[in-house]
């Protein structure tokens, strides 16, 4: 009875283990020394840091949506190191392209497409700070899935524990911040109208990392 009562404990372990992991797919975007380049520029312009390498000290994840119906798409659009014609809401600011550290197709899977600890843009004013997290979808015809969402949660807890994260956000809440010690941006009139990843999925994400703490976001 014993010997039967070990070999299932260890099986539950097993069967905890293969459900708990998950693999994340180097799939890096272009950064050559141009677009180093422009992403020290940034760093200084915008947020009056000057540095001589594009590190960041991870203190918050962000949540994306891309819009764009597939990953590979969404990588085309990521991947040239200067905006194209179609951004010119941000173009002015800087020739930076856009990016993530990470994007979850949907399948789940987890592409990542630039080091963790390098700053990629996507968010105003916290790019400093951010990991960007980007999810493939987001209309009406294609919502974000439950695959989207596990992956997700499970991205949000790996990185929780491999670095002082203090703040999970929605690209939607990012203007909370304006006052707080994390905004760097310099520029009062720069500013874009974010909705996603949408406060359900944003829900649904906090509620399954509960457990980690993290802070309550600014409230304006």
């Amino acid at each position: 009875m014993i010997k039967h009562s070990a070999v299932y404990f260890i099986f539950g372990l097993l069967i905890v283990s293969c459900t708990s992991t998950k693999s994340i797919v180097d799939h890096p975007i272009t950064f050559n020394e141009e677009r180093k380049i422009l992403t020290l520029e940034y760093l200084q312009n915008r947020y009056g840091l000057e540095q001589e390498s594009p590190k960041i000290d991870p203190k918050m994840i962000v949540l994306h949506w891309t819009v764009i119906p597939t990953f590979q798409k969404s990588f085309e659009a990521f991947d040239p190191v200067t905006l194209p014609n179609w951004r010119p809401d941000i173009k002015n600011v800087s020739g930076l392209n856009v990016s993530s550290q990470f994007m979850v197709d949907r399948d789940g899977t987890i592409y990542q497409l630039l080091p963790e600890t390098t700053m990629a843009r996507h968010v105003i004013g916290l790019n400093h700070c951010a990991i960007g997290v980007e999810n493939i979808g987001g209309t009406e015809e294609l919502p974000l899935t439950k695959a989207q969402l596990k992956s997700n949660i499970w991205l949000v807890k790996y990185l929780k524990d491999k670095y002082d994260i203090d703040y999970l956000i929605g690209h939607y809440e990012y203007t909370l911040f304006e006052n707080h010690p994390l905004w760097l941006e310099k520029d009062e009139g720069y500013r874009t109208v974010k909705t996603d990843p949408g406060p359900d999925f944003m829900n649904n994400v906090r509620k399954a990392v509960k457990n980690l703490n993290f802070k309550e976001l600014p409230k304006n």
